[in-house]
């Protein structure tokens, strides 16, 4: 198809509450580099990410005008900035070393990026953070980010994969969770601890979620063995040196018991800090049971690819919660920060 000149979508202009975003139907449509290809986005995620960047929570000092240090990676941002790290779409232009055949493909973007713009770095950029993503109707990535999907998914359960279950898969690569072992997951009900479930069953792993009484039920249906409350206490419910993997979205308060309830040699992997970010740790518990910490945030370069195979392979399946139209952000933020969903809200991008 030919590309139009001009689309629509959403901009982030500063930092700040929902007030900072803002519609426009004058934005320009991206012309690819020689490396790029051109997407027609179909649907996109609301994650954690895009409300954390605009509220500015990734820096660790007060925000700036400049958006200095507020990034996602070391790169401060600039703006205006169309958010949307979750698409899926169809590729409708290529540059001039992708070949042509690629035009058609239906595919998902891997959010993060190595390459942007012909260049390429080692601390990468995240979509729709220091580059622009997917919240409008065409966006701009490097071909080797754009990965090529066969499956009878729609578009709004595709667009629920990239972001959460890319970040699960990731956690679980990084500590090596394999088949038979017990996996404790933290912030189980969400986009990715909900993600963290299916692709620890697919390794052959038993899991254990943490949620809220109201949604254990859902849990148990999509195969925990096991829920706890979060004001459970946890050594008591499951016994200390009981699991061998934390997965890890939560931190706060309770996290010391976190590493209580691991084997000695457990492994802990995190990848969020909803329930506080400044945690206590003792360490003579880190060295004497010998354990593995892992923060993982960039993803390992064989994850993404991995993950569209389990997708294919129907050996995970999306959870949608709730779906919007993209004009409709600022409401679908909302029910996402009142946290009463399983799994990923999408928004439909016409």
């Amino acid at each position: 198809m030919t590309t139009p000149e001009k689309m629509s979508g959403m901009v982030m202009n500063g930092h700040g509450g929902p007030e900072m975003l803002e519609w426009r139907d004058d934005l320009t449509v991206p012309t690819p580099g020689k490396n790029d290809v051109i997407v027609r986005v179909k649907a996109a995620g609301v994650n954690n990410t895009d409300i954390n960047t605009r509220i500015g929570w990734y820096a660790k000092t007060d925000v700036d005008v400049d958006g200095d240090e507020a990034g996602w990676s070391d790169t401060p941002l600039t703006f205006p900035r169309i958010q949307g790290a979750d698409v899926c779409g169809e590729i409708v232009a290529v540059g001039d070393a992708i070949d042509a055949s690629r035009i058609g493909e239906r595919i998902l973007i891997e959010p993060c990026l190595w390459e942007v713009n012909g260049t390429t770095r080692e601390i990468p950029w995240y979509f729709g953070s220091e580059c622009d993503g997917g919240f409008a109707q065409f966006t701009r990535v490097a071909a080797v980010h754009a990965h090529k999907v066969e499956t009878d998914l729609n578009d709004l359960e595709l667009a629920s994969f990239p972001c959460s279950y890319s970040t699960a898969e990731n956690m679980l690569t990084r500590a090596n969770v394999s088949e038979g072992e017990t996996v404790l997951v933290t912030g189980a009900s969400g986009g990715v601890g909900s993600a963290a479930i299916q692709l620890a069953q697919a390794r052959g792993a038993k899991v254990i979620a943490v949620t809220s009484a109201s949604k254990a039920q859902a849990l148990l249906d999509l195969g925990a063995i096991k829920t706890l409350d979060r004001n459970d206490d946890f050594v008591a419910e499951i016994g200390a040196n009981s699991v061998d993997v934390v997965i890890d979205l939560v931190a706060g308060e309770k996290w010391p018991t976190l590493l209580d309830v691991l084997r000695p040699k457990g492994r802990y992997a995190v990848s969020g800090a909803i329930g506080g970010h400044s945690v206590e740790l003792d360490v003579r518990t880190l060295y004497l049971k010998d354990l593995s910490f892992f923060g993982c945030t960039v993803l390992e370069r064989e994850v993404f690819g991995n993950l569209v195979k389990r997708i294919e392979r129907k050996e995970i399946a999306p959870l949608v919660a709730e779906t919007f139209a993209l004009r409709d952000i600022d409401e679908a933020q909302k029910a996402f920060n009142e946290k009463a969903h399983i799994g990923k809200i999408v928004l439909k991008v016409d």
